[in-house]
């Protein structure tokens, strides 16, 4: 509990208060006291002076320090204050305590003041306020002024204890009001850990907090996304094996009971089936390496226009076969540093899928080109295209947009997710457009590199 950010918020503000209060008390007690010190200082001063300007004139009046005396017993009474008048021969013609009137006072005793009284007739006397005590002279204790220092203190404590236990109060509210996104996002944390994908964190301001949680969001909405394929994987791969394997079991099991027999057409269908199998599984583990980055590349120079051209003349047998006509437009020589095998694949497989799904008396066209530092690659097809809802899909793995076409015309679904896997381990993109009715246009693009080279266009065709 006292490890929370809460009591850690708390806990640092009331140090960072308390600290804040105590030198604001610290500092403006020693302004007060100062300002107190030089006001009493300035009152005395006028008040010494008050009482210089009474004893001139009362010494005027009377001519002599005759009334001097009770004027002082009455200063010294009101004021508590000790105050001696010395004539100009050093005799002390009044005293405030009665006590050394008529002794002689040494010039070189200490007061808080010396003031000369000064009459028509010039110096009369001089006027001492809190003289030290004459040798042999009683001591009398000094009377205790009261100092308003004591008061003030109280009013920085008091105010302080009362900032403070705000200052708390508001830190319990706004911490908790700071805190509640921190444990909503935990609390989805939790829920996530433990297998719940559909926990969302609600976002209601955009500070750094609020920015944390949609990056949750989005983060959970990744997992999820993550979660679904991994079990349609799971799926789809079972699927996908399902049917070679029990065609395999069923000829095998046909074979043991005699019902088949073994000829040349039977294992023919059993190592089609064989190899089905084998293509499915070089597939996974090559698409496996692909999105893991450990599939190894051998980059070297290498020509994408004869790349290309290999791969429509691999092709051109099935081509044949179903009445397509391929077209290729290329530079005569287009160098890029890549795995040449990796990139010949890729067309391979833009090219196989094309044919699947061009129809008979179709065309699929090849282009070749540079466009400013990378080289792009386009195989366009003429089939029935792909509907526009499909698009963002066809990348993904067993995906097949028409799902009643069998695995013989239709693939498994893995050659489109093989290629952009390995167009983006060169750095490229692949991207797709399609119109219904008209055809599809796979494009993929790789960095060009400083030694590549790029002629212009002339139209090739392939024989």
């Amino acid at each position: 509990m006292f490890y929370s950010i809460r009591w850690r918020l708390l806990f640092s503000f009331v140090v960072v208060i308390g600290v804040a209060l105590g030198m604001a008390a610290f500092f403006a007690s020693r302004a007060a006291n100062t300002e107190i010190e030089q006001f009493q200082d300035r009152t005395e001063t006028q008040r010494s002076e008050r009482l210089q300007a009474m004893l001139a004139r009362q010494y005027a009046e009377s001519q002599g320090w005759q009334e001097a005396q009770s004027m002082l017993e009455q200063i010294g009474e009101l004021y508590s204050q000790r105050v001696i008048v010395v004539n100009r021969g050093g005799q002390v013609v009044a005293d405030s305590r009665r006590v050394l009137v008529g002794r002689f006072m040494v010039s070189s005793v200490k007061s808080d003041r010396r003031l000369v009284v000064v009459g028509p007739g010039g110096n009369l006397g001089t006027m001492l306020v809190n003289p030290e005590p004459l040798p042999g002279e009683p001591e009398v204790p000094p009377v205790e002024v009261e100092s308003n220092m004591p008061s003030i203190n109280r009013i920085f404590i008091w105010s302080g204890i009362l900032a403070g236990g705000v200052a708390v109060i508001l830190t319990l509210f706004l911490s908790r009001h700071i805190l509640a996104p921190v444990e909503s996002l935990s609390r989805a944390a939790r829920a996530l850990a433990g297998g719940d994908f559909s926990r969302r964190v609600n976002v209601r301001s955009k500070d750094e907090v609020s920015e944390l949680a949609r990056t949750f969001n989005i983060m959970a909405d990744e997992l999820a996304r993550t979660e679904e394929i991994r079990s349609s994987l799971v799926a789809d791969v079972a699927h996908e094996l399902r049917t070679p394997l029990s065609n395999v079991r069923g000829y095998l099991e046909a074979i043991k009971d005699g019902v088949v027999s073994p000829d040349e057409a039977t294992l023919d269908s059993m190592h089609e089936e064989v190899l089905l199998l084998t293509r499915l599984i070089d597939d996974l583990q090559e698409l496996a390496l692909a999105e893991s980055g450990q599939l190894t590349l051998h980059i070297q120079p290498c020509d994408l226009a004869d790349l290309a051209r290999k791969a429509v003349v691999s092709i051109q047998p099935q081509a044949d076969a179903k009445g397509i006509k391929l077209h290729m437009y290329a530079t005569s020589e287009m160098l890029i540093h890549a795995d040449p095998g990796r990139i010949g694949q890729v067309i391979r497989n833009l090219l196989v899928n094309a044919s699947n799904y061009t129809p008979s008396g179709g065309a699929i066209r090849v282009v070749v080109n540079r466009r400013g530092d990378d080289v792009w690659v386009i195989v366009e097809d003429t089939g029935g295209g792909i509907p526009n809802e499909e698009l963002p899909y066809v990348f993904e793995r067993f995906y097949r947009v028409d799902r009643s076409r069998s695995r013989a015309t239709g693939g498994v679904g893995l050659g489109l997710t093989i290629a952009r896997r390995l167009v983006e381990a060169h750095g490229g993109r692949i991207m797709v457009s399609s119109q219904n009715g008209k055809g599809s246009a796979f494009t993929f693009t790789i960095p060009a590199g400083t030694d590549t080279e790029a002629r212009d266009i002339s139209a090739q065709q392939v024989p």
